[in-house]
């Protein structure tokens, strides 16, 4: 780590950065001559900063505030090491980092600790997950009083209309993307394909599989922080947020996942089109904790916007193959890459808690050896099938009382988490959408 400062000596300032439980950044600015305590010793700040509503304020009667006088927990580099921030002006370094208590054990309302202890059950079955995240997003002028698209840099001009797959909507914006893609090849972001989608200005960016859940979090969560800074360099807003037009589809956050065994096999592959007992056992579990799990999928009151009947957002609990109106998609194409697509998460979640409840709903159902019901055909917002929570609060319920989801977090994040989205459902309760879009557009 000390290495990659010395071999960037115009660097000047470095940040240093958590994700609290809405995927938030929290951290400090430090002047690069104090990098290497930072390294060595880490630095310090309190456990309640991981737990702030998405104003960033305390959480009311919150146990790690005044109760426990507020203590600070001690935080570590990631493996992740120092990476540039080419959306700021001044050449700086981000330093990501995650949480621990002074005697070393990681902090339980840490999501990337989250990640990490499902990852743990899987290595402890000889598996390993590889996964790959798709993330929508918007691009927005929001320097009216109406949200809108950007004047395209090209023609001067604002087309007002969806172009799903449109090679003239990314050549509008071709300096923007450009200098996106220069910035995650700077950043070790593998981002890949990237196509127009159906919303307003809405586009999406592939991310390469890895075979490292926890680094395909860290790419999530980075890639979504440079999107956002890179735009407003562009001057522009960029955002993620799960609804923010109401006529258009809202953005989603699919991913991707298989699992190897030691020998580096797919245990999803079985020569054939519909993969093996472990896949339906994985599909099964990720059924299972579909409801409970909601809440890390939609997260926010904006969330629920996006998860409507003919969106092109799952409502219904269901798996199919090669069909998208599942919740759950077995994609066709070379055995080898046999994986299931997991549909439900909108754009505004953390990627970590959300890679946690779908890795862990996996590994739930492969520990029971339970198999789903027979995969749907056809439109499944016409079949009659089970439902996902339709509204902010029942989300909250459901998390909170789940058996699935006490498998796979742990009962402080789970206390941390559901404190947090009672607040944030209590204030939220009292402003308008329009209010609401101005809080979620540069957060999420």
């Amino acid at each position: 780590m000390k290495n990659w400062l010395r071999k960037n000596p115009s660097v000047r300032t470095i940040r240093v950065a958590a994700a609290d439980l809405n995927g938030q950044p929290r951290g400090k600015r430090i002047p690069t001559r104090y990098a290497d305590k930072v390294v060595e010793d880490g630095t310090r700040f309190p456990f309640s900063v991981l737990n702030l509503d998405i104003w960033g304020e305390d959480i009311d009667d919150s146990p790690l505030v005044f109760e426990s006088g507020d203590r600070d927990g001690v935080l570590k580099p990631t493996e992740r090491g120092f990476m540039p921030m080419p959306w700021l002006e001044n050449p700086s370094a981000l330093l990501p980092i995650w949480m621990f208590h002074d005697d070393g054990r990681p902090y339980a309302g840490d999501p990337r600790h989250a990640l990490r202890a499902v990852l743990d059950r899987f290595k402890a079955r000889g598996l390993t997950p590889v996964c790959a995240v798709e993330l929508e997003f918007f691009l927005i002028d929001d320097s009216g009083r109406n949200l809108q698209i950007p004047i395209s840099p090209r023609s001067g001009k604002r087309r007002k209309a969806a172009e799903t797959l449109s090679i003239r909507a990314l050549d509008q914006f071709d300096a923007f993307f450009t200098d996106l893609y220069d910035a995650c090849e700077e950043m070790d972001i593998p981002a890949d394909t990237a196509i127009s989608e159906a919303g307003l200005g809405q586009f999406e960016i592939n991310l390469m599989h890895c075979d490292d859940a926890l680094r395909a979090a860290d790419d999530a969560w980075l890639f979504k922080m440079l999107v956002k800074g890179m735009a407003r360099k562009h001057g522009f807003a960029a955002s993620f947020m799960a609804k923010p037009y109401e006529d258009y589809p809202g953005s989603g956050l699919h991913t991707h996942f298989s699992v190897l065994d030691g020998n580096g096999d797919n245990v999803f592959d079985n020569g054939g089109d519909e993969g093996t007992d472990m896949m339906r056992h994985a599909v099964a579990g990720c059924l299972n904790a579909m409801a409970g799990s909601a809440l890390v999928f939609a997260p926010h009151a904006n969330s629920f916007d996006r998860m409507v009947p003919g969106s092109h957002a799952p409502t219904g609990v269901s798996w199919a193959y090669e069909n998208r109106t599942a919740s759950i998609r077995i994609p066709s194409g070379s055995h080898k890459a046999r994986r299931i697509e997991h549909r439900v998460s909108g754009g505004d979640v953390n990627p970590y808690l959300m890679l946690a409840a779908v890795l862990g709903a996996a590994i739930n159902g492969i520990e029971d050896g339970v198999l789903p019901p027979a995969p749907i055909t056809g439109n499944a917002y016409a079949a009659d099938l089970p439902q996902i929570p339709t509204d902010w609060k029942t989300a909250i319920d459901l998390f909170e009382k789940d058996p699935a989801i006490a498998r796979i977090f742990a009962p402080e994040l789970v206390r941390n988490f559901v404190s947090t989205k009672r607040q944030e459902l209590h204030y939220m309760d009292e402003l308008t959408p329009k209010e609401q879009v101005e809080i979620y557009l540069d957060t999420v």
